[in-house]
């Protein structure tokens, strides 16, 4: 019986909640966008969290994060600003990240907000954002157009580091990042770390000292599994911290 009990202690540690995958469409604008929403088992309310992707698009390795999260007690939905479409190579995700309007990422990522937000099993006063690289900096974005933003993961993404905008910010920050990478400066995330702790923000803020761009996935030649894995850690505290309180 005690063998029986702590094998229970253990799987629920790991995992309580069922999660179900649901393929969903909700308006942007004009347009009808697609996403994949992933709930726990029960009733709820859960804390909302909306997923955004690489410039890779709404691939595999994503939709396994949305999972993951759902799996810990949050309703997830994992986003897609391509309009369906993927990359397999560095030279057609270059392509379409840059073919996604500005004005429409941003109507998009708000939308999925107010989706999320509108599902019976979610608690609108608890909801966060996470992404890597592209959609870390949307995931950023996010917290700037939504004062009601409740938390924002950003990992390695694009920084704002101007005062007037990271003003608009009311929720807490988690900011993770590559010392080696050389698209997003130390020097940059040093100055919105900085910026944002002068105007009283909650942020925090790691830097992974031998990390390059895109080291939390293990299908990037940047593959770091000991960052990754802290990363990863560091965000499951944080959500736990901000989402469930």
């Amino acid at each position: 019986m005690k063998l029986f009990c702590s094998i229970l202690i253990l799987v629920c540690a790991v995992s309580c909640f069922a999660v179900t995958t649901k393929n969903v469409s909700y308006k942007s604008g004009d347009d009808t966008v697609q996403a994949v929403l992933y709930s726990p088992e029960g009733k709820g309310p859960f804390p909302g969290i909306v997923i955004v992707h690489e410039w890779w698009g709404l691939n595999d390795w994503v939709k396994e994060q949305a999972s993951k999260l759902s799996d810990e007690g949050y309703v997830t939905l994992a986003i897609d600003l391509y309009r369906g479409k993927v990359a397999t190579t560095s030279e057609v995700a270059h392509e379409l990240m840059r073919g996604v309007p500005e004005d429409r990422a941003l109507r998009d990522l708000h939308a999925a907000v107010e989706f999320i937000k509108s599902q019976p099993n979610v608690k609108t006063d608890r909801i966060g954002s996470i992404g890597w690289c592209m959609g870390g900096g949307y995931s950023l974005d996010v917290a700037l157009q939504e004062p009601t933003l409740t938390a924002t993961v950003i990992n390695y993404g694009h920084l704002a580091t101007d005062a007037d905008s990271l003003k608009k910010i009311n929720a807490s920050i988690l900011g993770l990042f590559g010392g080696q990478d050389q698209g997003i400066p130390v020097d940059d995330v040093q100055k919105f770390a900085a910026t944002l702790k002068q105007m009283g923000k909650k942020v925090d803020i790691t830097v992974y000292p031998d990390a390059g761009h895109g080291f939390e996935n293990p299908n990037s030649a940047s593959y770091r599994a000991k960052d990754a894995a802290d990363a990863r850690e560091r965000t499951q505290k944080f959500f736990a911290s901000t989402l469930k309180k």
